[in-house]
């Protein structure tokens, strides 16, 4: 099946906590076997896919403006 290429809308926040994830897992992951050595080159081509969507400056760029909520207002 082919691949579709969708765009990913995150936000700066989001990018962020995800790349700090990935790289939580990746320092705790032991590599034993042929399934761990996937699941840690799938976890290194995530993170360079995230990292990717930083700026320069480490920041993430924000893809998704998210409109902000007065406070105290529904939801």
């Amino acid at each position: 099946m082919p691949t579709v290429e969708v765009p990913l809308a995150l936000s700066e926040i989001a990018v962020e906590t995800l790349i700090d994830l990935v790289e939580i897992k990746l320092a705790c992951l032991q590599v034993s076997d042929r399934d761990d050595a996937r699941e840690h080159a799938n976890l290194e081509q995530c993170l360079e896919e995230l990292r990717g969507m930083a700026t320069p400056n480490g920041n993430a760029t924000p893809v998704l403006e998210l409109p902000r909520r007065a406070a105290g207002a529904a939801l």
